[in-house]
């Protein structure tokens, strides 16, 4: 990996808006939002998001660990979810993550450390045999199942980067191989009717809405591409282990089957592709892309995310093809008024810090020069929101947190491993 040089006017901004979320009291003047998102132990929207800013910062230098630790202290307050619910965006899993960040960096989280990751391995555990059940009656997979915010790909994600080498990781690659393989008929159990009307779609593909739920606008299901809820997070995970040099059977022939797919649906020319956000059935069944709209880029759902992982399946299939598409994706997105236009958020998750993210990432990747002479333009563009719109939102997913965090990394030109960004399925 290379490094870009650091866009130093972003770190004034970055600087007053960790001022502004120095003391948890004050952030929400102790009048929290009604919704999880909320609660202390989200990293999404609660402390736990937050805190990450700070660890960050004192990590680089940048800030102090009395803040960082102020902040992890009031994300572990309180009852910590180890139940189905937990996941890397909310319960033991995400504070394991944050604290193993503070941890890498201080000698004061060990203890507390080794019971989040105790937790962590039984959710994930848990979550495995329930996925491996799944398939052996040859269902569809929900949306919770492997996605990164709420299912594997974010368990995944966390062992990857906390015990690359430990057993549940192996075992979590080993199911996203075993994901992309076709369903086949149980030996006890008759194939499933959805199973049996579509048997050209992937094996990923889910019988639900978008939204998770079933919906009567989508009754074949829909194929994903996302990064937060779809096939672009497995990819992301596989590619990651392969350059790791993880050897877990089946990889390269997992990210090759995503390829594969991704390939068929993929927009544009070698010089602006695009991908879809998502499919329908009613599209994949006639192989054409015809009635839904391009995706905005945003993280999510759009080029910043599904650009960078075909950037990394790319490196990690030694391609340089696929690379050189992906770069192009993410070169055109940042040249191209009109799509700029579509992210007026500030955002990780649906604005322009996702976006600015994941452009600094993919130029340190390989050192493209040509992206990396449009950061200071989209930073200037995201301060410039920043202002107009303010900073009311302190969350990390959609607010003040994710933009200090992104601007702090542009500024500094710096993101030590183990790397905040892995939650969004970026490193």
């Amino acid at each position: 990996m290379t490094t870009t040089a650091p866009v130093r006017a972003a770190l004034p901004t970055v600087d007053r808006l960790a001022r502004t979320l120095t003391d948890p009291g004050a952030v929400w003047s102790g009048n929290r939002p009604d919704g999880v998102r909320a609660w202390p132990q989200s990293l999404a929207g609660g402390a736990t998001g937050i805190a990450l800013l700070h660890i960050e910062r004192a990590r680089t230098g940048r800030g102090d660990w009395d803040t960082a630790h102020t902040w992890l202290a009031t994300a572990l307050h309180g009852d910590i979810s180890a139940a189905a619910n937990a996941n890397l965006y909310f319960g033991a899993p995400a504070l394991a993550y944050i604290t193993h960040r503070a941890a890498s960096a201080s000698s004061r989280y060990p203890r507390v450390l080794k019971r989040l990751d105790a937790a962590t391995l039984t959710v994930t555990r848990n979550r495995l045999a329930e996925a491996h059940r799944r398939i052996d009656q040859a269902e569809r997979p929900p949306m919770e199942e492997a996605d990164l915010i709420q299912g594997l790909s974010g368990l995944g994600a966390y062992h990857l980067s906390r015990h690359p080498h430990h057993e549940i990781t192996r075992d979590v690659l080993a199911y996203f191989v075993r994901l992309t393989e076709p369903l086949t008929e149980p030996l006890t159990e008759p194939v499933p009717e959805p199973l049996s009307e579509a048997a050209e779609l992937p094996p990923w593909w889910m019988n639900v809405a978008p939204t998770g739920a079933p919906h009567a606008g989508y009754p074949g299901g829909h194929g994903n591409f996302g990064l937060a809820h779809g096939i672009g997070s497995a990819l992301s995970l596989l590619s990651l282990a392969l350059l790791y040099d993880l050897d877990v059977p089946g990889t390269v022939d997992a990210i090759e089957r995503i390829c594969a797919w991704t390939d068929q649906w993929r927009q544009g020319d070698q010089t602006t592709p695009w991908w879809p956000g998502h499919i329908s059935i009613q599209q994949a069944t006639s192989s054409q892309f015809h009635s839904a709209p391009r995706a905005r880029p945003s993280w999510c759902y759009g080029v910043s995310g599904s650009a960078r992982a075909q950037q990394l399946a790319g490196l990690a299939l030694r391609d340089p093809v696929r690379v050189q598409a992906a770069e192009n994706a993410i070169l055109a997105t940042l040249r191209d008024p009109l799509q700029l236009s579509q992210l007026p958020e500030i955002g990780l998750c649906h604005g322009m810090a996702g976006l600015l993210h994941a452009a600094w990432r993919m130029a340190t990747e390989t050192g493209n020069a040509e992206i990396t002479a449009e950061l200071p333009h989209l930073t200037d563009r995201l301060i410039t929101a920043l202002d107009q719109n303010g900073d009311d939102n302190p969350e990390l997913l959609d607010g003040a947190a994710g933009v200090a965090l992104v601007l702090h990394t542009v500024g500094t030109g710096n993101a030590p491993t183990p790397h905040w960004d892995t939650f969004l399925a970026l490193a």
